[in-house]
């Protein structure tokens, strides 16, 4: 073969090879710029079903859309909120009959990386999970997969598997329905301690080798006698909810995650919802760092003996699942509640009688609990909180159609009783800035 042969031939497979790097390229920058855009992470919530309907609602909110000056005052009450209770960053979102009027971001999303808390930042929603379960769950009742009356345990239940069977220690409970799981009437107490929150006491007693799923959990806490007779009684129960995923689960085919995900965050166009990750180091695009009211290292939560931050391997934060697992931002939570609230601006994913049981509370035992609500205050609001050492949840929607959510990326011992500090902040904002806000909707 003469010199220009192997020239031409060098030259023509070079080329090739050029073509093909710069393939590879554009590829790789396709994948970062819709990790960018779309909050992708790789997690199980993740979303792609969104790539072809052009840009999503969440990609217009920044801080700087909800910077109105009538409401400066406003912002230095929470900001000055924050500062007497510790919070390094609070996220606050705004809706009026399913138009979202306000969305911003106060604080630190990561203090350390100089990163500002963003209207669309991602944390822990703690309890306000059970929300997102509940709605799930009347979604399946309303397609006709499962009844409110339906038993949960025993021969014609629906987790009749062999490893729940074998382990109901107490007669009663092949009586537990759905319905009572969702009201926290199922008669399961905290003798023992939470089993949600108490996992290195489990894996330590049980002599395991690590920490059990969700299956696993459930049968070792069925061992247990429970509290009261289903339906006598309520005891709020977050194994309740965990029994609940696993229903889900049982009857869709599919991973908790990705039931809620098709039935209930797509369809309601929330976008910034992912399922919940225990370290630092395995947070999703877009997710703040956590800090917990102290800086005293724990026990891990899986009895690997290993001393870790509370808020980072302390608790199982996924094993949660639906009572306490996923990871939002206020304006997909009130995305949400727009899908359940019966007003007519975001279409509703459930009838109006399901709306109404979900926010039917029994008063008979001077219980407000309801379906997935938390309460429904004296004024006919209806609430849901959530609370765990790295983040508070808190969403309040007002008979008139206002509703307001508000996120922190900080724990606070206070509890539940910061709970109540965060529903007179909502009381006085809303009662002295309401009229203020603008006539519009960021969605």
């Amino acid at each position: 073969m003469n010199k220009k042969k192997v020239r031409r031939k060098y030259k023509a497979k070079s080329n090739r090879r050029l073509a093909m790097l710069a393939l590879a390229v554009l590829a790789a920058g396709a994948i970062v710029f819709a990790m960018a855009h779309r909050g992708c992470s790789g997690g199980e919530a993740a979303k792609d079903s969104t790539e072809d309907e052009g840009p999503l609602w969440s990609d217009t909110l920044t801080n700087a859309s909800s910077a109105i000056p009538a409401l400066k005052p406003m912002d230095r009450e929470i900001e000055n909120f924050m500062a007497r209770n510790g919070i390094k960053g609070m996220q606050v979102a705004v809706m009026s009959h399913d138009s979202l009027l306000y969305a911003k971001g106060y604080g630190w999303a990561d203090m350390e990386r100089g990163e500002p808390m963003t209207p669309t930042s991602m944390m822990r929603i703690a309890s306000a999970s059970k929300l997102i379960t509940a709605v799930a769950v009347m979604r399946m009742v309303e397609d006709g997969i499962i009844g409110l009356d339906s038993k949960v345990f025993g021969p014609k239940g629906i987790l009749n598997d062999s490893i729940y069977t074998c382990s109901l220690a107490d007669p009663h409970m092949t009586d537990i329905t759905v319905d009572q799981l969702l009201m926290h009437a199922a008669g399961f107490g905290r003798g023992g301690g939470d089993p949600m929150f108490t996992m290195k006491d489990i894996v330590q007693r049980n002599k395991l080798k690590g920490a059990p799923g969700s299956e696993k959990l459930a049968s070792l806490v069925l061992r247990r006698r429970l509290a009261y007779e289903p339906g006598k009684s309520r005891r709020y129960s977050n194994f309740g909810y965990l029994l609940l995923s696993l229903i889900i689960e049982k009857k869709s085919g599919k991973s908790y995650w990705e039931y809620v995900d098709s039935a209930v965050l797509q369809p309601s166009k929330a976008v910034n919802f992912r399922s919940g990750t225990n370290y630092y180091a395995d947070r999703h695009f877009g997710e703040v760092k956590y800090y917990g009211p102290d800086s005293t290292l724990v026990e891990e939560y899986n009895g690997s003996g290993k001393m870790v931050e509370r808020v980072y391997g302390g608790n199982d934060i996924k094993g949660l699942k639906g009572a306490g697992g996923w990871v939002a931002s206020a304006p997909d939570l009130l995305r949400v509640v727009a899908s359940i609230d019966g007003y007519e601006g975001v279409p509703d994913l459930l009838s109006g009688k399901s709306i109404s049981l979900m926010a039917e509370a029994d008063n008979e035992d001077k219980h407000s609990m309801t379906r997935g609500w938390a309460e429904i205050e004296a004024d006919g609001s209806w609430v849901r909180t959530g609370t765990l050492s790295s983040s508070h949840a808190y969403i309040r929607l007002f008979p008139d159609g206002r509703c307001w959510a508000i996120l922190t990326n900080s724990g606070n011992w206070r509890g539940a009783r910061f709970s109540r500090d965060l529903s007179r902040l909502v009381s006085n904002l809303n009662a002295r800035y309401a009229a203020k806000m603008p006539h519009r909707s960021l969605w």
